[in-house]
């Protein structure tokens, strides 16, 4: 199909991105503490900490992932979209006011309330690590992907040029601005996100006045499948592919409540209903935006094609980009641009943001210091931190843009899912839990994702794989979550119950007590 209908303006890019660099030099921290760069202190609103929370979880796939699987796959697209939106349930009932109530920074700060402060540490930054590594790389190639989407081929020598910028960008935000910059680009996104979601959605449906039976007839002629693509099975049909979509709904299910950039967030309001409010609020926008995300899908597909969309991109990650050319041409089509860019770099500030803060606290303070570092010199390795964490996601990202990575969200989410969230659940609610079970859970998890991962069909032995010209494909699933997240519980359940297991009187203290406050500087314990 020709493009000449669908390229951006690129002066509007540049004075966005001018836009965004004066945000964070007027958000940069006024005090200069650790409390402040990590969690601003803990004293946002829940409102608003609520609307950061939906800004900093909400990635591009948000916006041009979901409509898009579901431009091309109908009612099996649609699953898509329930996994991000029920996991606030999860995390609403089981995580929010009992996390913020006893963690100060990190989830290793969770961990270490109770059990050796080293070991716990060291494996909860390892695997914070992991997940919001592979979860930036994959953020940056999508903007790179996207620039190809908004400019054709002219966009293609340009895409390393993309993910050099993002990169750079948010290493600037970080190193300024800490969550003070990172609240301010999320709260700026989310009300972009959800006012152009909602907009573009409203004119779809007009349309098709406002009917929306008229839109799904429309859509399912216009993709091409009839009444097939309104009923399940294009996507999912029998076998491996229906445990494909249970594996991929657990692990997005239960991995959003181990995403170490999410948790972080919980920890910025003073109490810990507040820290409930806020998630009640970003849940609220979720299944609102989500809504608006299943209209433009189908819109997609009615106004555009299935086709087209496959035909332009066959992972239809451009269908919501077709469409805004579609309905209001290159105008609308540079504000959606906008919107998807300012996604992107909201997310991986945040992401970045806990990479450091876990690398510093965590790895630095915790274990290699054994709490002895003073706050300025954890402040300074936070922010040498951003800059390396950043600096190597984006070489990786410039090196993978060519390469299908899309198993890199779900192998975020299955770690988070497999190793996170068990230690986390297990340190909240079982009071025989131990250090060993947490160990054990946390690499195990992490290793079991990986390694099967590692042996699934998204790395070898198909067309779509990461090395479609090899073939060690063994482990049958797509996505890990099905096999490793049972995993995870089962191994910090045995490390808890086995013989020989350090128990809780092994356990150093809490560094951060509720009488040091949040205003304090961090002094470990080492174990």
């Amino acid at each position: 199909m020709t493009r000449d209908y669908v390229t951006a303006d690129l002066p509007v890019f540049f004075v966005f991105l001018v836009c965004a660099l004066f945000l964070v030099m007027w958000a940069g921290p006024q005090r200069g503490t650790v409390t402040e760069f990590y969690v601003s202190d803990g004293l946002l609103k829940p409102a608003h900490n609520g609307v950061a929370l939906f800004g900093d979880v909400m990635s591009a796939a948000a916006l041009l992932g979901s409509p898009g699987l579901i431009a091309l796959t109908g009612y099996d697209g649609t699953l898509s979209v329930l996994g991000p939106a029920v996991s606030w349930i999860v995390i609403l009932l089981l995580v929010a006011e009992r996390y913020h109530s006893t963690t100060e920074f990190t989830i290793g700060d969770r961990l270490a309330r109770r059990l050796r402060s080293r070991p716990v540490h060291l494996a909860a930054g390892v695997a914070t690590l992991l997940v919001c590594l592979l979860y930036l790389i994959a953020q940056l190639v999508g903007a790179s992907a996207l620039t190809v989407g908004i400019l054709g081929s002219a966009g293609r020598g340009m895409e390393g040029a993309v993910s050099v910028g993002l990169g750079a960008l948010m290493i600037l935000y970080i190193v300024l601005g800490g969550m003070r910059a990172a609240t301010l680009v999320q709260t700026v996104k989310a009300v972009m996100l959800m006012g152009g979601g909602i907009a573009l959605a409203l004119l779809v449906l007009a349309r098709f006045d406002f009917n929306p039976g008229a839109l799904l007839s429309a859509a399912a002629k216009g993709s091409g499948h009839g009444d097939d693509f309104l009923s399940p099975g294009l996507r999912f049909g029998g076998g491996a592919t229906k445990l494909d979509s249970l594996s991929e709904q657990m692990a997005l299910l239960i991995g959003a409540a181990g995403l170490p950039h999410l948790l972080m967030r919980i920890s910025t309001v003073p109490t810990p209903s507040g820290a409930r409010r806020s998630v009640q609020y970003a849940a609220l926008m979720t299944v609102v935006f989500y809504l608006a995300a299943g209209v433009l899908g189908f819109g997609a597909a009615a106004l555009v094609g299935t086709q087209v969309i496959e035909g332009d991109n066959p992972s239809g990650n451009t269908a919501v980009l077709l469409l805004a050319a579609n309905i209001g041409g290159s105008f609308l089509l540079t504000v959606v641009a906008c919107v998807a860019f300012a996604t992107v770099l909201a997310v991986v500030a945040g992401v970045t943001l806990a990479a450091a803060t876990s690398l510093a606290h965590d790895v630095y303070g915790a274990f290699i210091t054994r709490g002895t570092a003073s706050g300025e010199r954890e402040l300074f390795v936070a922010r040498v931190a951003a800059v390396a964490i950043g600096t190597t996601a984006t070489l990786l990202a410039v090196f993978a843009r060519s390469l299908n990575v899309s198993f890199l969200i779900g192998l975020a989410f299955a770690v988070a899912a497999s190793a996170i969230v068990p230690a986390l659940l297990y340190g909240m609610f079982w009071k025989d839990f131990t250090t060993r079970g947490a160990t054990w859970s946390i690499y195990g998890g992490l290793l079991t994702s990986v390694v099967l991962v590692g042996l699934s069909p998204q790395v070898s032995g198909s067309a779509t794989a990461l090395l479609p010209h090899l073939d060690f494909s063994v482990f049958p699933l797509r996505n890990p979550g099905l096999v490793a997240i049972p995993a995870g519980f089962l191994l910090g359940w045995l490390g808890s119950v086995l013989p020989g297991s350090a128990g809780r009187a092994d356990a150093a203290p809490s560094p951060h007590t509720a009488s040091e406050g949040r205003g304090a500087s961090p002094s470990l314990s080492g174990g």
